[in-house]
């Protein structure tokens, strides 16, 4: 089973270290020090992960997947809160559901091709929205 610097070095992938660093906001020379062999406590290894995109339980242990899965958004706890929101704030609820679903394949969709600068390919989100009313 691969470690800790094995992981991280898969994770970052191309980016150089000092990219990497400045992404997930740590010193060049702790990402060093854990590329050659160092083991991040919990906090460390949670920011990275966070900021990173990246499975905490699998950057810790190798088990599970790389990468957060956005599938993991609850459809029924979304529209609860929705309701709860829309009853808090007396106005009515903002999904109703194709809606709802429309959204959620838009935010799964951006989640699982977020840029590694943060940003989100809204162009190519847009393509990918051409394809909903087929499925």
């Amino acid at each position: 089973m691969k470690g800790f610097a094995e992981r991280l070095q898969q994770l970052m992938g191309e980016e150089s270290v000092s990219a990497f660093a400045r992404k997930v906001g740590l010193s060049e020379s702790l990402i060093r020090k854990y590329l050659k062999g160092a083991e991040p406590g919990f906090a460390k290894a949670n920011q990275i992960a966070l900021r990173a995109n990246c499975s905490l339980e699998w950057l810790a242990t190798g088990c599970g997947y790389l990468y957060r899965r956005a599938e993991v958004v609850d459809r029924e706890a979304l529209e609860a809160a929705d309701r709860l929101t829309a009853e808090h704030l007396g106005r009515a609820p903002l999904w109703q559901g194709a809606d709802l679903t429309t959204l959620l394949a838009y935010y799964q969709f951006l989640r699982s091709h977020k840029k590694e600068d943060g940003f989100f390919d809204l162009a190519l989100a847009r393509q990918f929205g051409k394809h909903l009313d087929e499925a």
